[in-house]
């Protein structure tokens, strides 16, 4: 009979020390985890903050084509739109999505600042402007700030804000 009973005792489950080994071994691969996915999403929403203002300066050069009365487009509603509501015109081009027309778009906030105008005619013409792209938190959402213009030229600013004095390669 009393070995029955020792049987019994050895065949229940898993001891609380085994198993206080194995959360602790889960928490250091968490621990070793977490920073590495915050790493790869800061590169994945720097990536598409890059091609989103690559996209922004093509349709400004669009807008530019479709409306030469106005020049450039000053502001982000003005190249969107939303598609099906009507015909596009110089106050919503719909050559970009409304997600990035509105403004934030993975985790950075767009706008298209410093336009410069000139009058031809009694109508004003935007002949140069500024894009810039910026971290809606730096250091979690990205760590830089980008900056572009109707040149084409990619820039950045390390500290994430809108000093883009870097040329990126």
């Amino acid at each position: 009979m009393l070995k029955t009973q020792q049987k019994r005792s050895t065949e229940s489950g898993f001891t609380l020390i085994e198993l206080l080994i194995v959360m602790s071994i889960i928490l250091i691969l968490a621990t070793l985890a977490i920073p590495a996915m915050q790493n790869s999403i800061k590169k994945a929403n720097q990536t598409s903050a890059i091609a989103s203002l690559k996209d922004i300066a093509a349709q400004e050069n669009n807008y530019n084509s479709d409306y030469p009365t106005h020049g450039f487009a000053c502001s982000l509603a003005a190249l969107g739109g939303k598609p099906g509501t009507g015909a596009p015109s110089s106050d919503a081009a719909q050559l970009i999505p409304e997600e990035l027309a509105a403004g934030n778009k993975s985790g950075y906030t767009f706008a298209i600042t410093n336009c410069n105008k000139i009058t031809v005619n009694n109508q004003d013409q935007i002949t140069g402007y500024t894009v810039t792209a910026v971290p809606n938190s730096v250091g979690h959402s990205g760590d830089r700030g980008y900056c572009t213009d109707e040149n084409g030229q990619i820039h950045y600013d390390p500290k994430g804000g809108t000093n883009c004095t870097e040329l990126l390669q």
